[in-house]
């Protein structure tokens, strides 16, 4: 725990969000006794008392409590767990702001001694001889320890009532197991939507985009081939057109087997990972051993590893062979690229390795880089197949 200033706006909003809550909770601790012996009230007022509560943690501790999802009726546990707060928050206000007031008063005290003979009316007399110089100077130093000590008292106590009003305001733990299996369903739709969409669309430029670029270029071709007698500047117009077809045909199948290529669907990761290492400038050692297909998803990830990963050794680490061994222990899948560049690659050098890991965490995967300067390099994956 961080220890406040004596100055610090920290010290001054936590002793702020201690003192008004005695205030605000002498208040509330009534309103909940009126809600409790009139039901009907409790559906409406019991969230506006919850509210005002988190406001006052998000303005002055800036904590932000997470509502519950369920509503407030008189039978659910998280409206009792909200009642007992109101009840419970006078005494646990006066607990913690108690001690803080109590030495933020004895440090202004101790540290006005030398003041105080000064300050009282004729007839009264200080009891303690403040015009000692010693005794004045004790209160001082008694002042300065409190000073010190103030701060630090009021974040204690205001992270004790921020524990108290997470456990009794905030979701229960069953809530929150149910809102973290809504989101991983949720996650898990959404990466198998965006994967059958890339599918689709790896199908749609396949089928159509592809093949019309094909039949153009076979057609410039055959005009190429025989249109012999046309005037030079047509012929060149033509030549120069039959080669941009095929360009764009090359860059278009490139992009396809970027995004999803077809083998994968048909024939499974062992092929369409032998055509990405036939296809790389460096000669790759490829081990595949898979008992049976992971989901389409993962395959679709795995794929998506090893590509990224022999383009990167071919762009960066300036490698003259690689090792890729992809296979399956029960409901993992591993994947190991193995190059013996130069090394140094690093999960934060750049949008390559960065774009793998948060592909990889997408499917609650792990990553691991073993990259020391001179290589080699190591990249081991872990999937879920499940």
């Amino acid at each position: 725990m961080k220890v406040p200033r004596p100055w610090s706006a920290r010290a001054w909003l936590d002793t702020a969000h201690l003192m008004t809550g005695v205030l605000v909770s002498a208040v509330f601790f009534e309103l909940t006794l009126v809600m409790v012996v009139v039901p009907p009230l409790l559906r409406r007022g019991m969230p506006v008392l919850t509210g005002v509560q988190r406001s006052r943690f998000a303005a002055f501790l800036d904590v932000r409590i997470p509502p519950t999802t369920a509503p407030a009726t008189w039978r659910h546990p998280a409206t009792w767990r909200q009642a007992g707060y109101h009840l419970l928050s006078p005494l646990v206000s006066v607990v913690c702001a108690l001690p803080v007031a109590l030495a933020w008063a004895g440090a202004l005290v101790g540290l006005t001694a030398f003041l105080q003979p000064h300050l009282q009316p004729p007839p009264l007399e200080f009891p303690i001889d403040l015009r000692n110089p010693v005794v004045a100077g004790a209160y001082v130093t008694v002042g300065a320890a409190l000073l010190v000590l103030a701060p630090i008292l009021a974040r204690a106590t205001a992270s004790l009532d921020l524990a108290v009003a997470r456990v009794l305001l905030g979701p229960s733990r069953h809530e929150l197991d149910r809102r973290i299996e809504t989101l991983t369903e949720s996650r898990a739709g959404v990466i198998d939507a965006a994967d059958a969409e890339r599918r689709r669309i790896e199908r749609d430029l396949h089928d159509g985009a592809q093949q019309r670029l094909v039949s153009l270029a076979m057609n410039l071709g055959l005009a190429r081939a025989t249109l012999t007698d046309l005037p030079e500047p047509a012929r060149a117009a033509i030549e120069q057109a039959h080669e941009e077809a095929k360009q764009a045909l090359k860059e278009l199948r490139d992009f396809v087997r970027g995004l999803h290529p077809a083998v994968l669907n048909d024939q499974g990761l062992d092929a369409a990972l032998s055509g990405v290492a036939a296809r790389a400038p460096f000669p790759v050692r490829l081990r595949v051993d898979l008992d049976r297909r992971p989901s389409p998803t993962i395959e679709a990830v795995a794929f998506f590893i090893v590509s990224e990963a022999l383009t990167n050794i071919a762009k960066h680490a300036a490698a003259t062979r690689a090792e890729v061994n992809v296979t399956r222990e029960r409901d993992r899948l591993r994947v190991s690229v193995h190059d013996n560049g130069r090394g140094g690659a690093d999960l934060d050098g750049g949008t390559g390795l960065r774009g793998l890991a948060q592909r990889i965490g997408s499917v609650d995967g792990t990553l691991r880089l073993s990259s020391p300067f001179g290589g080699p390099t190591t990249i081991e994956v872990e999937l879920p197949c499940e």
